[in-house]
């Protein structure tokens, strides 16, 4: 019988919430910076593949200050977009 999806992330889970915080904060920014619902920043982020972005480059991305991040998710965004 196959684990079900939330059994595979329990699973994977090693205490450091640090990336889903660090996705969290982004999503939050983005909302702020366009002027619009967390939901529809959600959704632009997912459909765009920032939210993938950001957890595989989280090492990196993280250091960098909030301006600096939107500009990228706006290049990320814009670029999945065309």
């Amino acid at each position: 019988m196959e684990k079900q999806d939330s059994q595979i992330y329990a699973s994977d889970y090693t205490g450091d919430d640090s990336i889903p915080v660090f996705i969290a904060f982004a999503i939050e920014q983005y909302k702020h910076y366009k002027g619009i619902s967390g939901e529809r920043a959600m959704e632009i982020l997912s459909d765009a593949g920032a939210l993938e972005h950001l957890a595989e480059f989280y090492d990196i991305m993280h250091q960098h200050g909030a301006k600096w991040l939107m500009e990228e998710l706006d290049e990320i965004v814009e670029h999945n977009n065309t």
